[in-house]
């Protein structure tokens, strides 16, 4: 559903506009509202509010008496919440996310599909650079 690499910026009043492909996306796909929280390699997740329910009802299923899934789901749920986008496509992202993700004024936006990914534009950089190279080898690992 959600695809594609987009170039933003924070306003000074730290709001996000989302790209136009994926307010054009979340359109067509009846999604109004998503949730946003903590994601993996220093990004935020956003998600629909249909994916971010399946995605709750996996993790809800983790025994609560392992210790890495009480980890996973304290900071993963803790940090999560619901945001809409007005009529410009504006979000407000919270500082305690932005934080986590040091996001300061210049971002990159991506599209995977089932949820849009968050970045510091020097973090996604550096991520970028440092995997490119190694895309084939994994991809020859994952996809048969």
């Amino acid at each position: 559903m959600f695809y594609g690499e987009y170039i933003h910026q924070i306003d000074r009043k730290g709001r996000l506009v989302l790209p136009s492909k994926i307010r054009d996306a979340a359109k067509n796909n009846f999604v109004e509202k998503f949730f946003i929280t903590r994601g993996l390699d220093n990004c935020l997740f956003m998600f629909s509010e249909e994916e971010w329910r399946s995605q709750e009802q996996k993790f809800k299923a983790m025994p609560f008496t392992k210790l890495e899934a009480r980890k996973f789901n304290r900071l993963y749920f803790s940090g999560a919440t619901e945001i809409s986008y007005d009529k410009q496509g504006r979000i407000l992202i919270p500082q305690y996310l932005k934080d986590f993700a040091s996001i300061k004024k210049d971002i990159i936006v991506i599209g995977v599909s089932n949820r849009i990914e968050v970045w510091s534009k020097e973090i996604w950089d550096n991520f970028y650079k440092t995997s490119r190279q190694g895309f084939e080898e994994v991809a020859e690992k994952l996809i048969e």
